[in-house]
């Protein structure tokens, strides 16, 4: 087996070049010649008698006179940098999906939903025509308008209510009227499922309920129900939370909260114009049973191709990095996501598998876990 065609390509969109990691077996001997090849359509490894090749994947094209920075890390394998030809193209994450286009523009005035519950697929809200979908000003507007207004604040006491045409939609959930779906336990203002009881959500008031992006898939009604693994639903929909805020207010430090107020993450956004290209072969350690099997099983084929957002973060279970949590949580420029607790800690599990699955000399920059 050799080889066993193993390697990781981090490709940049805005600069156009590859960081690419070609590991080794555990058997493999570090001290063993190694010869690499490098073409615009494929990569081939020789070691030792056994020779490797595995095809990049579409519109993915590389210029091999490029190559630099050759080095070999223990425990890694090989690096180098590469430059690409051309721009590779958009993979669209998750087809199966179509909420996934930005929640702004996925909620459309004038057509039926259903709301159905995204761990188990039950019904949450039945029919639902939305005359209006609106977006809601930031979770802290109200600390704002006292900075702004010379008098009492005129806004203390009204909190937005939907009526029921209304979808109102914040940062990480939807508020809508509760019409006469009654989800609530008695005892608390947590909203859950019937079925998996999994939190869904909260009463915000009386006839309002807010429902978490990360825990509800709001479908049109003549459509129906396509469940989509639930770690690979949450990526994307936490990816898409920090992708829509950093673009809208230039923000890129968040604090990850659960529905309890306890900080659990601390997340810094580094790049979302990342395309992760890995050969698995045989040598993965991705055959690890996870608890989440889904975790990151390429697309098609040998080689797994995914859109990715690259960040740094930092867990605060446990009263782990209380300090610089501190320091975030009186700065201004970093801006709180709240979750349910439980996907908050989902959350935190798959950031550190995703760490794990990085070569070692990549999981770590500057203290924080990347």
């Amino acid at each position: 087996a050799g080889m066993a065609g193993a390697f990781l390509m981090e490709i940049r969109r805005g600069t156009q070049s590859a960081l690419l990691v070609i590991r080794y077996a555990a058997a493999e001997l570090p001290g063993a010649p190694v010869d690499v090849s490098v073409c615009a359509d494929s990569l081939e490894v020789r070691s030792g008698g056994s020779c490797d090749a595995a095809a990049l994947p579409a519109g993915v094209r590389l210029a091999p006179s490029s190559c630099r920075g050759l080095r070999r890390l223990r425990g890694d394998g090989l690096h180098l940098r590469v430059r690409l030809r051309s721009p590779p193209p958009l993979i669209y994450f998750l087809p199966s999906i179509d909420v996934v286009g930005t929640l702004r523009e996925s909620l459309k005035s004038n057509k039926n939903y259903i709301f159905y519950c995204q761990s188990c697929g039950d019904i949450v809200v039945k029919d639902r025509k939305f005359l209006r979908v609106l977006p809601l000003p930031s979770e802290n507007w109200s600390d704002l308008v006292e900075e702004w207004c010379c008098h009492p604040d005129p806004f203390a006491r009204s909190t937005l209510h939907p009526q029921h045409g209304d979808c109102f939609l914040g940062d990480t959930f939807f508020l809508l009227n509760s019409g006469n779906e009654s989800h609530k336990s008695k005892e608390n203002t947590r909203v859950i499922c019937k079925r998996c009881k999994t939190m869904l959500g909260e009463t915000v008031s009386s006839d309002t309920i807010k429902y978490y992006v990360t825990e509800v898939i709001a479908q049109l009604a003549e459509g129906s129900f396509s469940p989509a693994p639930r770690s690979q639903f949450v990526q994307s929909m936490v990816a898409q939370c920090l992708l829509e805020l950093s673009s809208a207010k230039s923000t890129f430090r968040f604090t990850i909260k659960g529905d309890n107020g306890r900080t659990y993450i601390l997340i810094w956004l580094l790049n979302s114009d990342t395309l992760l290209v890995e050969s698995l072969g045989s040598s993965s350690s991705h055959s690890v049973f996870t608890p989440f099997g889904d975790i990151l099983m390429p697309s098609t084929g040998p080689v797994g191709t995914w859109n990715a957002v690259k960040v740094l973060y930092q867990p605060c279970i446990k009263c782990r990095n209380k300090d610089l949590a501190d320091a975030w949580e009186n700065d201004l420029g970093v801006h709180p996501l709240r979750f349910p607790s439980e996907t908050c800690l989902e959350l935190l599990l798959i950031l550190g598998l995703s760490t794990a699955s990085l070569p070692p000399s990549l999981r770590c920059m500057n203290s924080f876990q990347v």
